[in-house]
């Protein structure tokens, strides 16, 4: 099956969720000069796209019969298998010489399954999840690891152009979703020491703007602690990635490491403090917000901190 060239003003983009990411990396292909056709649950949250001149589809199925390339970025791996694999879902619109495109963090195994699904089919499929939140997402910087066919994923070179900075390729169907999980295990850990760091700071009566300029450019930098601290220090946890869908994130992780006979007791402590945080109400806010689960521990009301 011949691999189609894809360029903006001639390849037609479908795109399945719109949510904190999706919106913003569906925005970016269009400013490129693809022509999109969206679906999303809710289609308000895809209105601001439709009046950039996205168009409206009523299904999975219906945007890949509109769509040469079909992306999906939703929530969890069974809303995964619905929107590709169901009676619905793109899978079931798409013809041979198709592409589908999952972003999402999901299972290797799932990404694999679909693979073998749209083989059977003549379509193509890539497995892409991305990390980078929505700063990178609204940027056009995520970082996007990449499984699947390498020619059919170097053909998409214009579109991952438009959508990242760092794009990778990392082997056969289900390895960008593997690369993503070793992303979320090395996240857990490092958000619990940039939390507890700024725990510890508040308490000794340090100025954490300040410290942070100490800090945040040497050998205990990070992503995390220069990007989510200040959010941290404003008590502002609006999501760039839900602690929710970090929970699933990291329940596969596991999973994946005791099929292979791993033991990673930070990942597994980074889950049932994540689960603590969204016990206490905050599985929709952003995964920083770890900060307050950990300050209840001592006894420090973080947002009502002097």
């Amino acid at each position: 099956m011949a691999i189609p060239t894809i360029q903006p003003g001639t390849t037609k983009i479908g795109w399945i969720g719109t949510g904190v990411m999706g919106a913003s990396m569906v925005g970016h292909l269009m400013d490129a000069g693809f022509s999109a056709t969206v679906y999303t649950r809710s289609k308000s949250k895809a209105e601001p796209l439709i009046q950039k001149g996205a168009s409206w589809a009523d299904s999975p199925k219906a945007v890949a019969e509109a769509a040469d390339v079909i992306f999906s970025i939703v929530g969890f791996p069974t809303d995964v298998r619905e929107v590709m694999l169901g009676e619905e879902g793109a899978l079931a619109g798409a013809f041979a010489g198709k592409i589908l495109v999952d972003m999402t963090t999901s299972d290797p195994s799932l990404a694999v399954e679909i693979a073998e699904a749209a083989e059977a089919k003549g379509v193509f499929s890539v497995d892409a999840p991305v990390s980078g939140g929505d700063v990178g997402a609204k940027n056009g910087t995520l970082s996007i690891m990449i499984g699947g066919d390498q020619a059919v994923v170097d053909a998409l070179k214009p579109c991952w152009d438009a959508m990242g900075k760092t794009i990778v390729y990392q082997g056969g169907p289900g390895s960008g979703q593997h690369t993503k999980m070793v992303n979320q295990i090395l996240i857990a850990t490092n958000m619990i020491g940039v939390c507890e760091a700024l725990l510890y700071g508040y308490k000794a009566g340090l100025d954490l703007p300040t410290v942070l300029q100490s800090v945040g450019s040497g050998a205990a930098g990070s992503w995390s602690l220069s990007n989510l601290g200040p959010r941290i220090m404003d008590n502002n946890f609006d999501p760039g990635f839900f602690v929710e869908h970090f929970i699933k994130d990291m329940g596969i992780a596991l999973a994946e490491a005791k099929a292979m006979n791993l033991s990673l007791p930070g990942l597994a402590l980074g889950h049932q403090l994540y689960l603590a945080v969204q016990a206490q109400g905050h599985g929709r806010d952003g995964t920083h917000a770890l900060q307050l689960a950990l300050a209840s521990l001592s006894n420090v009301d973080w947002e009502n901190r002097s």
